[in-house]
């Protein structure tokens, strides 16, 4: 409907503008003036051309058409452009045919072929590039996920091949058991059940565990402590406490991975004939180390799974994970403090609640 509503206008606006020339070309011959071509194009919007009796071009700027318009019809279309043939100029000065093209309807035609083409590239391109980002987007963190399970899966390996290699030595054909094995055996028994109680606390935590209950945490502290002194001896680290009675409810087993995981850490990346200190007093646990320290820039990082600051020492990053998890279960705050070459002290602010989530 608005192809044959365009058609009407145009042809009625094209038969108009061709009368119009017909009647200056008749009154410029009747008062003998002289027509100029330039004056008729400067007042139409069309191509234009004036045709004697023969179909012979007289002037106007439509080219090589001649033979392909039909001099009979009034209204016709030659080469997508439409074509209106006036005839009522009647031989005066020697024009016996008007005929006005329109070419505003191709060239939109072709303008609006060009738009369409050029909006669908940039809509397809916005699309594409909006879909790469939002891919990559979605995809960097599976894939940095994947990278770490990767190298998760590859840590532990060496963690748990370590302690293994030690005691198979330690027990192998012509190996005596002697005081220095049987300690080489109890320390890398010891790491293997902190390996494994550290991956069934993470990943069995839907597992059901004993009920909080107020623990006397000093106990445990000191026995932990004891658990430690062997490996802590064969570093040569020195540790010292100061311990005071204090009382929390928390489940057992969390309150036993939140100390060994820090004190274990202290002693791992402590130097040779470093400190230890644990203290514990005015419901605050402080675990401080003479060890290498973190660098400023990890210290936002150090409690996500799998996230190791260094790779001096082993381990497969879920020690401070495991930490963190624990102390936002029990509202403890825990902050960090560490000196790269000085050390590292973690401090635990104990907020006693009989409802811990």
């Amino acid at each position: 409907m608005e192809s044959n509503l365009y058609y009407d206008l145009i042809t009625s606006n094209m038969k108009n503008v061709a009368s119009k020339i017909s009647s200056t070309i008749i009154y410029a011959h009747m008062t003998n003036q002289d027509i100029s071509p330039e004056k008729i194009k400067k007042n139409i919007d069309f191509d234009f051309a004036l045709y004697d009796v023969n179909h012979k071009k007289l002037v106007g700027d439509i080219n090589n058409i001649e033979k392909k318009i039909d001099f009979r019809k009034n209204i016709q279309k030659v080469d997508n452009s439409y074509v209106v043939i006036d005839d009522s100029a009647l031989g005066h000065l020697g024009v016996n045919y008007v005929v006005i093209k329109e070419t505003m309807l191709h060239e939109k035609i072709s303008k609006l072929k060009s738009k369409i083409l050029i909006s669908f590239f940039l809509v397809f391109l916005f699309i594409f590039l909006i879909g790469f980002y939002l891919a990559k987007m979605f995809i960097k963190p599976i894939t940095n996920e994947r990278i770490k399970l990767n190298n998760f899966i590859k840590d532990t390996t060496h963690e748990l091949n370590t302690p293994i290699t030690a005691i198979l030595m330690c027990t192998s054909k012509g190996s005596s058991l002697n005081e220095k094995n049987l300690q080489r055996i109890n320390l890398s028994a010891k790491r293997i059940s902190e390996i494994y109680k550290d991956l069934i606390f993470l990943f069995l935590q839907d597992k059901k565990r004993d009920m909080p209950q107020e623990l006397k945490i000093d106990e445990i502290l000191n026995e932990q402590i004891e658990y430690f002194k062997a490996l802590a001896s064969k570093k040569r680290v020195t540790i010292t406490t100061s311990i005071e009675p204090t009382s929390f409810v928390i489940e057992k087993e969390s309150f036993i991975r939140l100390s060994n995981n820090l004190i274990s850490n202290a002693i791992k990346y402590n130097k040779i004939n470093g400190t230890v200190d644990v203290i514990l007093k005015n419901n605050q646990l402080i675990i401080k180390d003479s060890g290498i320290g973190i660098e400023k820039t990890h210290l936002k990082d150090i409690f996500k799974r799998f996230y190791r600051a260094n790779d001096v020492q082993g381990g497969f990053g879920i020690g401070l994970n495991i930490v963190y998890s624990i102390c936002k279960q029990y509202n403890i705050k825990i902050d960090v403090e560490s000196t790269q070459n000085i050390g590292t002290t973690f401090t635990l602010n104990l907020n006693y609640t009989k409802n811990p989530h």
